[in-house]
This record gives structure tokens, sequence and C-alpha cells, in this order.
């Protein structure tokens, strides 16, 4: 039975799915913003929280903790040195997800995750939120 188990497993394997949500976070840390299919944000989302609430104490277990996930010394050091202490007075909530279009092709819906309080100028795509009830263009 699976009482009380919360976890998505996106249809990978276990490997798999970590690869996966170890690189979107790595990315996540880099530019402060990233855009996926809305499952993989909410997996990321309890992902990246638990890996900036273990970074917000600056030791060195801390810092090996965390290293066994990111694997980019200068993600790492930006996470210790710039993003955990911005969210040092914050308890929880480091993202905020928002909802986007639907993707073209198969209609998976599209989600935007974006660290809270960060500075991000989005220069690629202007993004507009969903709206249920009309069509896509």
């Amino acid at each position: 039975m699976r009482h009380r188990v919360r976890k998505g497993k996106l249809g990978l394997k276990t490997e798999h799915r970590l690869s996966v949500l170890r690189n979107l976070c790595t990315e996540l840390f880099r530019h402060g913003r990233i855009t996926s299919t809305d499952v993989k944000i909410k997996e990321l989302k309890r992902f990246s929280e638990k890996i900036i609430t273990t970074a917000k104490t600056d030791s060195v277990h801390s810092r090996r903790l965390v290293n066994t996930k990111i694997k980019d010394k200068d993600i790492l050091k930006k996470l210790f040195e710039e993003i955990a202490p911005s969210f040092s007075d914050r308890p929880g909530g480091y993202t905020r997800i928002v909802k986007l279009n639907f993707r073209r092709g198969d209609a998976a819906p599209i989600s935007l995750i974006e660290l809270v309080g960060m500075e991000v100028r989005s220069e690629e795509h202007v993004w507009t939120p969903v709206t249920y009830g009309s069509r896509m263009p």
C-alpha cells in the first residue's frame, strides 16, 4: 500500500528521475527561473527547497550533503554565498510556481518556477499565464 507516500515518479526509473531533478535544480540555481512541464516543476519544488534549507546552515557537513546533489562547483558556491543567505529569515517557500500555456504538439501543461525575491531578467520568452476556458491560438 502507498498510503501517505508522496513522490512523483515521472514515469522514470529512480536513477533517471534523480538525474533529471539534479539537472533541473542546477539550472534553477544558475538562472533563477526555468520552465518545464507541470509535473516536473512540482517535483523540482520539493527537491530544491530541501536543498536550500540544508544550505542555510553553512557548514562542512551541509556542503557535503548538498554536493551529493549539486555537482557544479560554481553553482554550489553561488548557492551557499548568495542564494541561501538571502533566505535566512524565511522559514520556507523559497520558490514560486506560475502556470503557463500548454505545449504545442502534446498539450502538456507548462509551468515556470522561480526563486522568490531573486531579481531575474527574462529576455528569451514572454509567457502569458494560463486562462482556462479559452482556446489556444
